[in-house]
């Protein structure tokens, strides 16, 4: 019992951490058009260098500027290749039904001329 119990935490912190994870990413605008995701992205470059320092500086490590490499510059641009995979898995997963019953028919096809 104990450990189906565990295993159900472990399955509910997972799901947790997964749904909340989907939260920030929809809430900072990562899962809308390309231009919001490259509005994030620099928003993103902006602001973690000044938190990574504060961080440091709270814990207690001797992090200097110089040591936290700088955001490497991207030269092309985001939003033309933000939802590029999206849109191939989604396209893909909407003409699998057809596809499927294409598949199906020409593989009835085939065992009924082995059959003959």
């Amino acid at each position: 019992l104990t450990c189906c119990a565990f295993n159900s935490c472990r399955l509910f912190i997972k799901g947790g951490l997964a749904g909340a994870a989907v939260y920030v990413a929809y809430d900072q605008g990562l899962l809308g058009s390309g231009i919001e995701g490259a509005e994030a992205l620099k928003k993103a470059q902006e602001t973690l260098p000044p938190a990574i320092q504060e961080w440091t500086n709270y814990l207690g490590w001797e992090v200097r500027a110089a040591q936290i490499p700088a955001p490497p510059k991207i030269d092309f641009s985001v939003s033309n290749y933000w939802n590029k995979g999206v849109h191939k898995v989604m396209s893909a997963l909407s003409v699998a039904p057809t596809r499927a019953c294409e598949y199906t028919a020409e593989g009835w096809k085939y065992v009924k001329d082995l059959v003959k």
